[in-house]
């Protein structure tokens, strides 16, 4: 079996009984299960959910996204082997320890494999909100074109590149197209103040104001959580995206979930702890990859410029990475996802059949 079969990068073509289109992202493709099948697997696996509540089923794949494209490798390789297993491990562990220590539940119903979440439907808050520990990345660039403003925040002079911030900041941004905003461009992905989401936080998908005091504690404490983990595994926790969203579980309460992914490396930045003390920057998540594309391609700016996406994604479609590449970004994700978890991770032969035969002898949802 050659390495490209082991790969799970087409995930939209699983064989679930749906009566709707199947959502296939960047990442994860999200197959609705019909009400019947909801309400079935709610009764019979006992989830804390309302019992009309609609289920989906989430398969991860190893696709790997940078600068908004999805990347290939030579020998047919069209994705990283492990990043898909590796991913769903980190996010299982920070979720489970979010629950344990009583932040907040998640969007995770049911773990049937590795590559796959039973997920309750979430009312998404429209808000990606991005902590940031270390200046660093976009901030850094921003910062040295003389911007001293961010989300809102004045942050101070002299800073240098990578440096530990005096405070964690929150600098949320919009989450898809947000109309009618006042001072809120009508674009995905726009910084955003926190005075713009008071003043319009019903906009933002929030229930009530106090919801905008509880999204930024479960961020800090989100946040705390996994660096403090992370700290004894002498790895530095520099900034992570958080995303959340509502569900109403059996008893008909309506409550705030941590969902999308948390802490992983592609929704964070880790550096090595010992590398990061010698003054040199040692990327353990999807950053590594995304400087290697930067210094792999004569004109880098084609992927830093908005205006160049034509070219960016011509760039990503007609060029076959090297197959030492992409297994060098697999090291990456399965060595930070065994570290974290202190498990081996197992990656399968054949994924696509594994779950088929799961989901249908052990869940009921193939027919």
């Amino acid at each position: 079996m050659s390495l490209a079969d082991k790969v799970l990068a087409v995930n939209n073509d699983l064989p679930i009984r749906t009566d709707q289109p199947v959502h296939s992202g960047k990442v994860r493709s999200v197959y609705w299960l019909t009400p019947e099948d909801s309400a079935r697997l709610i009764k019979e696996k006992g989830y804390d959910v309302a019992a009309d509540a609609p289920l989906a089923i989430m398969v991860i794949s190893d696709r790997i996204s940078a600068f908004d494209c999805i990347w290939h490798g030579e020998n047919g390789l069209s994705g990283v082997p492990g990043k898909g297993a590796a991913l769903n491990a980190i996010s299982n562990h920070w979720f489970r320890l979010f629950r344990e220590q009583g932040l907040a539940d998640s969007h995770i119903l049911d773990i049937p494999h590795p590559f796959v979440w039973i997920v309750q439907k979430a009312r998404p808050v429209m808000i990606e909100a991005i902590c940031r520990q270390y200046i660093t990345g976009s901030m850094w660039r921003s910062y040295t074109k003389g911007e001293r403003e961010f989300c809102g925040i004045q942050i101070a002079e002299g800073l240098k590149k990578d440096q530990k911030l005096p405070e964690l900041l929150i600098t949320p941004s919009t989450k898809g197209i947000l109309k009618g905003i006042p001072g809120v461009p009508e674009a995905d992905d726009v910084n955003i103040t926190r005075q713009n989401i008071v003043d319009n936080y019903q906009a933002f998908n929030f229930r009530t104001l106090e919801d905008i005091d509880l999204y930024e504690k479960l961020l800090k404490e989100g946040f705390d959580v996994i660096s403090d983990a992370l700290g004894k595994l002498d790895q530095v926790f520099v900034d992570t995206k958080f995303e959340f969203g509502y569900v109403t579980d059996s008893q008909g309460q309506e409550k705030l979930i941590y969902m999308d992914e948390v802490g992983t490396p592609d929704s964070s930045r880790i550096w090595d702890g010992p590398g990061y003390r010698d003054g040199i920057v040692v990327e353990n998540s999807k950053e590594g990859f995304r400087q290697m594309l930067l210094s792999h391609f004569p004109d880098p700016d084609i992927l830093l410029n908005k205006d160049r996406m034509d070219e960016r994604q011509a760039l990503a479609r007609d060029n076959d990475l090297p197959e030492s590449v992409l297994m060098a970004v697999s090291r990456t994700y399965v060595d930070i996802a065994e570290k974290i978890t202190g498990q081996k991770l197992v990656l399968s032969d054949n994924p696509k059949a594994e779950i088929i035969q799961i989901l249908k002898e052990q869940y009921g949802l193939v027919d």
